[in-house]
């Protein structure tokens, strides 16, 4: 796991590197692999072995300091007590400089906590001495009595002791130190020599994952770009090949790509251009269908007029006009369902007025759905084939359905159906519909033209086959035609 890691890392330090770089890298971080740690464990072990003769050179000192605490000092004023030396020829004040300056020098190079609290009570005893110390010269200056001068001796003497086991007490303390020290340059030894087997290890493990990745830079892009070229032999114009890490592949690889996208995109704009074509011969075909209900609605209107019915001409014309409006919607292809809605609406209104009692129809609509998208006049060709096809081949009175609801709970997609009672088609029939409908050119088409231009018109706008028309359908019981959409908000989006 350990080896995996690193060989990742060292194949994404050296990324988009080439030859001569990756293996320069490679050398150089050998080196420092063989240089830092052993450095790092020489400076361990120097400091581990300065910081020991540092605590031998402080029990020098100390053991300096406690004989002159202990035993210069009280001797150097028995002295003086005794008569053998006056005061001003003793040495005790030389004595004292001698144990401020070690204790100050000690202070000043030990960091522990437990160290400095012995020094810093040796150095507070030190000052209680030299107090007692200038007393003691006072008095005898005063010529104070023998017995006060032993006494002041005696007090004298017991701070030197005092002292004395203070210093002992660091003394001992140092020692254990120094054992531990000593401790620490074995184990940094011990260290060293670890550090070294490792270096040696890790660089063979590192001059081998070298080998491999090195010569997987290599291979492994020339392997890329033959899987590329098959694939663009197979007609793939999508695939892409990753830009390798080594820069001698880089350029040959991006300018394969650029000429797959270029190859991609003008094969593209050439179905682009097909489309467009099939839309126009759509649209001339949506031409074809309009223009018989245009002179039925205007047959019906004069014959209104002649018959005297103000009100009727009044309602179907306003219908008409409505109807012409939403229709032509300033060329816009894609219209709100609300919109697409009332346009079959004021359709219905102007058959209704034609055919009077036998055409009833009813919307069962999901408010919810109305800001949706829609392809503009996909309805409306559909009720215009129930009505032909179905209500008028029929005896007695037809109803037309117009359901829109969502499919299920995602409220993703849309289904909308169009339902007549009609006459219906056969199962002959029906499948004979089926066919037509899935023909390229739309030629020769018996009667189907309208479902076709909505079924053509739905697939090639949403791009998806499962778009297209749905129709199930029995003699004499009716004709179920519907379709699926997608939910759209903004046209653009499709």
């Amino acid at each position: 796991m350990f080896f995996r890691d690193f060989r990742k890392r060292l194949k994404k330090s050296f990324a988009k590197n080439s030859l001569y770089q990756y293996i320069f890298g490679s050398y150089v971080l050998i080196i420092l692999i063989m240089v830092i740690p052993t450095i790092y464990s020489m400076a361990i072990w120097q400091y581990n072995r300065s910081s020991y003769d540092k605590i031998i050179k402080n029990v020098g000192k100390a053991n300096t300091i406690l004989k002159v605490g202990s035993e210069d000092i009280p001797e150097e004023l028995w002295n003086i007590v005794c008569g053998r030396i006056n005061v001003r020829q003793g040495n005790q004040s030389n004595l004292l400089r001698v144990l401020e300056t070690g204790l100050k020098e000690m202070m000043a190079e030990k960091n522990a906590q437990t160290v400095n609290r012995n020094l810093q009570l040796a150095f507070r005893t030190y000052q209680t001495l030299n107090r007692n110390i200038d007393l003691f010269e006072s008095q005898l200056e005063q010529n104070a009595s023998v017995e006060q001068s032993e006494l002041m001796l005696d007090e004298i003497r017991s701070i030197s002791n005092l002292f004395a086991q203070i210093m002992r007490d660091f003394i001992v303390s140092e020692i254990e130190s120094a054992e531990k020290a000593n401790n620490n340059i074995q184990n940094s030894s011990y260290f060293l020599l670890l550090i070294q087997i490792m270096i040696v290890l890790t660089v063979g493990v590192l001059i081998i994952v070298t080998f491999k990745t090195l010569s997987k830079k290599i291979k492994g892009p020339i392997s890329k770009m033959e899987k590329f070229s098959t694939q663009l032999a197979a007609g793939n114009l999508q695939a892409q090949i990753d830009t390798p890490n080594i820069t001698e592949f880089s350029h040959l690889v991006e300018n394969l790509n650029s000429m797959a996208r270029q190859i991609d995109l003008l094969m593209k704009q050439n179905i682009e251009e097909q489309t467009n074509l099939q839309k126009e011969e759509l649209a001339k075909l949506q031409a074809q269908i309009t223009p018989h209900f245009l002179y039925n609605t205007f047959d019906t209107i004069i014959w209104l007029a002649e018959a005297g019915k103000k009100d009727e001409v009044v309602e179907i014309t306003r219908a008409f006009s409505n109807f012409m409006r939403i229709s032509l919607s300033r060329g816009h292809d894609w219209i709100t369902i609300e919109q697409e809605i009332e346009h079959v609406k004021n359709y219905l209104t102007i058959q209704k007025v034609r055919y009077g009692d036998i055409l009833n129809y009813e919307f069962f609509v999901d408010e919810r759905l109305n800001n949706f998208m829609i392809l503009k006049l996909s309805l409306q060709p559909l009720i215009e084939n129930a009505i032909y096809h179905g209500i008028k081949n029929k005896r007695g009175r037809g109803h037309i359905n117009i359901t829109a609801q969502f499919t299920d709970e995602k409220h993703d997609k849309i289904k909308i159906c169009v339902i007549d009672d009609g006459a219906g088609f056969t199962a002959e029939r029906l499948e004979e519909v089926r066919k037509e409908l899935d023909t390229e050119d739309g030629k020769n088409l018996a009667s189907v033209y309208g479902l076709y231009n909505v079924n053509k018109r739905l697939i090639l706008y949403y791009n998806d086959k499962a778009c297209g028309l749905n129709i199930s359908s029995e003699k004499m019981k009716g004709t179920n035609v519907s379709f699926t959409i997608p939910c759209i908000v903004d046209a653009k989006e499709n």
